[in-house]
């Protein structure tokens, strides 16, 4: 998905759906916007909520509208008792994403470009389709023939200082792990309300 101006969009949306936009410097930028004479924010309604959080979540984890909607699609009719839940489980399931938690890239999208490229297995199979869901246990590693590539060898002091969510397990010596849980969703652990989502979807 290709994303013209990331800072327009982190103003509107929030700096959380971009890893580059998670600095003091745009936040200073932010800050100085908001204190600006004259300037006051246009009171939201249930629609422009809701199409909010549904932009905060796509553009977090770098998925088009037609896949997004998709998954939606298939959460609401799985009639799951916790939909949240299996929703986050559909965008967090990701093998880009994966990669991303594993800390092998510094950002989804890069993740995203290591899969393209082919640098990342799947049980040890070549994976190049970024959407790919992972299970439970599957191993998800570098290539072997990928491992002593600059893309790689110059991040590993960030790679070890890296800590990966409880639910996954990360060796980053070896550049593989794997997903020991699924991760379940918490409003206090993101940036993006779900529920207001599937709101949207619903209308």
């Amino acid at each position: 998905m290709i994303v013209k101006s990331k800072y327009k969009l982190a103003k509107r949306l929030g700096a959380e759906v971009f890893e580059k936009t998670q600095t003091p410097k745009f936040a200073a930028s932010v800050a100085r916007r908001k204190t600006k004479i004259g300037k006051r924010p246009r009171a939201l309604y249930d629609f422009g909520r809701q199409l909010i959080e549904k932009q905060k979540v796509r553009y977090t984890y770098g998925i088009s509208e037609r896949q997004f909607s998709k998954y939606v699609k298939d959460v609401t009719a799985s009639h799951s008792r916790d939909t949240l839940s299996e929703l986050f489980q559909k965008v967090e399931m990701r093998t880009d994403n994966i990669v991303y938690r594993l800390g092998f890239a510094k950002t989804r999208r890069l993740a995203r470009q290591m899969v393209t490229h082919g640098h990342i297995t799947v049980n040890g199979r070549k994976m190049s389709v970024p959407s790919h869901r992972i299970n439970l246990k599957d191993v998800v590693a570098v290539r072997e023939s990928s491992k002593n590539k600059p893309l790689f060898t110059l991040n590993t002091e960030r790679m070890d200082e890296y800590n990966p969510p409880k639910w996954v397990k990360s060796d980053t010596k070896k550049l593989s792990g794997e997903v020991l849980e699924l991760p379940v969703y918490s409003t206090v652990d993101n940036h993006f309300d779900l529920a207001q989502v599937l709101e949207y979807y619903s209308r």
